[in-house]
């Protein structure tokens, strides 16, 4: 055992050496991989190089600060505002009992369907001045009465709070559930009142997954771009898209993207600790512990919160969609909504099935060779979901637009002919940031999978004759059907959801059910763009449904 031990790690270090002398097929996919993340990095930070100083000194007279100050107010506000509601959510459904826990454990999940831009939108619809809650007020109160501005930096940040909340929600209720009245008790044998234990024993126990939930909000927001968008709420993604499509400035667009790669993988690092600390502070009670009864008036009090924020989240914008989508189905029903409609599903396709078949090659290149390197060339290829669309958007455009350059002044010095852009205006670039963007989505559904499959199946298999892609075609297809159908689901619904990489690297004329929502919104058309939204909801749920299959009904 001891000589095996001694084997396996002697290999693991070796790792490199073994890839550079002797590389395998499937370590030389992995690479191909990794570098396709590196590149549009690369890019990014090899733009300042040349920094471009004019533009430069205009952000820093006119927006830079503002930017920044917007940035930050976003990113505490949201981390916030997530943060209050998903840890008492998640304290109520997931330790208490009051009428309505079962339909509300599941239901609070729904929100996560919603695009922030179409929450964004719709919200504004609702509660702005033209809006009818204030055209109601008015003719109750008169044209005196008060109500907060939506188009505010407030506005924005509790929309969003309201479109995240379930990622802080989902986390924490499962470190709740594991602890329920037994933690509470334990805090009060030791002389604490119950809200003391709560703060003092139950909260420091759930640290590491709220700090988890709490941290892929912040990346949300940092990377968010449709919903700033329409609140005419500058952040460093707004001002990316700005200096490209105003300004006309590559190289400038790629230093602002730069600097927000920097910020979110300071978030990445953060995220990946507490992701450590998680799996260590696992707790060892049962997996259902006994919950708390709610008598007299809380028990209404928690069902009366839950049905409120589910409202305000989901049921009264979706019913709100749903009015729009009515009154202006005969006029945005015809040819061009199904144009819209076949880009985005065959989009959506095309990406799904190219990442699910990476995804699936990465994970089974990890299950063959489990030396380090090989594993963070994986961690590599599955940054992605890190990086804004934005970002994306403007490392991937730089590289592809200098080869389809060099292509060009190739073929006019060496055959004195001139052709075409080869990739740029081309379907290609926007499959390729989306191949990047949510590869990670499909390789975790299937590589938790694949860790399920034993390796007492692939030495049998291997006894049998059947090596490589033949073991992988007919032994491991057939037992990740499960994992391979997540992943194409996830990957398709991200896809379809996905705004600045279509809004920004799209063939002329390419519009998609996204992108017409955001031009729409643009102009305040909020009606029109109620029938893609509603599509795109739609589309959303089907994640939801099979995130509901691990909740406790």
């Amino acid at each position: 055992m001891q000589q095996s031990e001694n084997t396996i790690t002697e290999a693991s270090s070796r790792g490199f050496s073994y890839l550079i002398a002797r590389p395998s097929g499937w370590q030389c996919f992995t690479l191909i991989i990794a570098l396709l993340v590196l590149i549009p990095l690369s890019t990014l930070a090899f733009a300042w190089l040349e920094p471009a100083w004019d533009i430069w000194r205009h952000l820093r007279e006119t927006l830079l600060s503002r930017l920044l100050l917007n940035t930050l107010t976003l990113v505490v506000g949201v981390s916030t505002g997530t943060l209050l509601l998903g840890v008492s959510l998640a304290w109520l459904t997931g330790a208490c009992e009051f009428p309505g826990r079962k339909h509300f454990s599941w239901s609070l999940l729904l929100p996560l369907a919603m695009p922030t831009y179409v929450l964004a939108f719709v919200s504004l619809g609702i509660f702005d001045f033209s809006g009818p809650v204030q055209t109601q007020l008015r003719a109750w109160f008169g044209r005196s009465v008060w109500f907060p501005d939506m188009r505010s930096a407030g506005g924005v940040i509790l929309v969003m709070s309201l479109a995240l909340f379930p990622s802080v929600y989902l986390l924490t209720r499962n470190a709740f559930r594991t602890q329920g009245k037994r933690a509470l008790e334990a805090a009060e044998s030791l002389g604490c009142t119950p809200v003391g234990g709560f703060f003092r024993v139950v909260l420091p126990m759930a640290r590491p997954w709220i700090a988890g939930g709490v941290t892929l909000v912040m990346m949300e927001a940092l990377a968010d771009f449709g919903a700033v968008s329409i609140f005419n709420y500058d952040t460093f993604t707004t001002a990316i898209y700005k200096t490209w499509f105003g300004f006309f400035s590559l190289p400038a667009a790629a230093q602002l993207a730069s600097l927000l790669v920097a910020m979110v993988f300071l978030l990445v690092a953060l995220e990946q600790r507490l992701r450590k600390r998680m799996r260590f502070a696992q707790s060892r009670l049962a997996p259902q512990a006994e919950r708390i009864q709610l008598s007299g008036s809380r028990r209404w009090l928690a069902t009366g919160y839950c049905s409120l924020i589910l409202s305000i989240a989901f049921l009264l914008p979706t019913l709100q969609l749903f009015r729009w989508s009515l009154e202006v189905f005969h006029e945005e029903f015809d040819s061009r909504y199904f144009g819209l409609l076949g880009h985005s599903l065959l989009l959506g396709l095309i990406a799904a099935v190219i990442i699910t078949t990476v995804a699936l090659l990465l994970a089974y290149a990890g299950r063959r060779h489990g030396d380090h390197l090989t594993h963070g060339l994986i961690r590599i290829a599955t940054l992605g979901y890190a990086l804004p669309g934005t970002v994306l958007a403007v490392g991937i455009f730089i590289p592809l637009a200098w080869f389809d350059n060099f292509m060009i002044d190739l073929a006019h010095s060496l055959f004195g002919i001139d052709i075409p852009q080869l990739l740029q205006g081309t379907v290609l670039i926007m499959i390729v940031a989306y191949t990047i963007r949510f590869m990670a989505a499909g390789f975790k559904s299937i590589d938790s999978s694949m860790h399920r499959v034993t390796t007492n199946i692939d030495e049998a298999s291997r006894l049998m004759g059947l090596r490589g892609i033949k073991l992988l075609a007919r032994v491991h297809l057939p037992m990740l059907r499960g994992g391979i159908f997540t992943a194409l689901t996830l990957a398709f619904v991200d896809v379809m959801k996905e705004m600045p990489i279509t809004l920004m690297t799209r063939p002329f004329g390419w519009d998609t059910l996204a992108v017409k929502i955001f031009e729409l919104t643009s102009e305040g058309e909020w009606e029109r763009a109620a029938l893609p939204a509603l599509t795109l909801l739609l589309s959303g749920l089907i994640p939801i449904v099979l995130l509901m299959r691990e909740t406790d009904k």
